[in-house]
């Protein structure tokens, strides 16, 4: 893994955005295919893992950049919303000069992803939401999630939450202030509807890219008819319900989530290395 920082220019004004590349090349020397992938509210670590096993397992490079105000970063007063996100993603595109990107987003990093892909890209091959919030649904409310202790939220998350037993009184006094600045960084990002967006509807009506929704039917934080809906707001969207795994499939089952992904990717490439 390599991290490498870009400042990228705004109409609103600069932010330096860290990113984290793993892969380089895929097989025979090519160049692997690109991914951009998305944390979600937890933070960078819960994609970490996700993307060395992906590059590892396939030919790709894996772009994972943290959301400005995540893990010590900085982020701009003006970068106060998902939408806006989804802007700076797109000017990293352009800065990275990539094509036949495949987006990839869960939880919050699903909504940017969602919020990137009605911007219309034309870098963009494909988009996959991976248990994406955002969406108003009627009936299907997302979890209050900011009133949950980590224990009550993992309870929530993980289809065997039992594997993912967290012991808050091991963190160190660094790691309490990465958590608590990471939690303030996410509310300013979910915004005054608590992680969904009334106006989010008619933009994902306007999405042209190849899109998949899948969703770990263990879901408590949303659940799958959540997601059901997500896909029907996407024009030609596809829904992948995934067995035995919640919230965030890249945590708790890769090896599942990892050919749905890449299947889908090289449906939807115009140059894809062959694995």
């Amino acid at each position: 893994m390599t991290r490498s920082t870009h400042t990228l220019t705004l109409a609103q004004g600069t932010v330096d955005v860290a990113v984290d590349l793993y892969g380089q090349e895929g097989h025979s020397g090519q160049a692997g295919h690109p991914f951009l992938l998305l944390h979600g509210g937890g933070g960078p670590q819960t994609v970490t893992p996700f993307a060395g096993f992906l590059a590892a397992q396939r030919p790709a490079r894996v772009f994972a950049p943290v959301h400005p105000g995540f893990d010590g970063t900085d982020r701009p007063e003006w970068l106060t919303d998902v939408t806006t996100l989804a802007q700076v993603y797109a000017e990293l595109l352009d800065a990275l000069d990539l094509r036949d990107v495949a987006v990839v987003g869960n939880s919050i990093g699903g909504w940017t992803a969602a919020e990137l892909a009605a911007l219309g890209s034309d870098r963009i091959s494909s988009v996959t939401l991976v248990n994406a919030v955002g969406l108003s649904v009627a009936g299907h409310p997302i979890a209050e999630t900011f009133s949950l202790t980590p224990v009550e939220l993992s309870r929530l998350s993980f289809h065997d939450p039992s594997k993912f037993r967290f012991d808050p009184g091991k963190l160190t006094d660094a790691q309490r202030a990465v958590m608590a600045a990471n939690r303030a960084t996410l509310q300013v990002y979910s915004g005054p509807h608590d992680m969904a967006d009334p106006t989010l509807t008619e933009r994902l009506a306007k999405v042209a890219h190849p899109t998949l929704v899948a969703w770990g039917a263990s879901d408590q934080v949303v659940d799958a008819d959540y997601g059901r809906a997500y896909a029907q707001a996407i024009p030609g969207a596809e829904f992948l319900l995934l067995e035995g795994t919640g919230h965030m499939p890249q945590a708790e089952t890769p090896e599942q989530l990892l050919p749905v992904l890449w299947d889908f990717a090289d449906a939807h490439a115009t140059d894809l290395p062959q694995h």
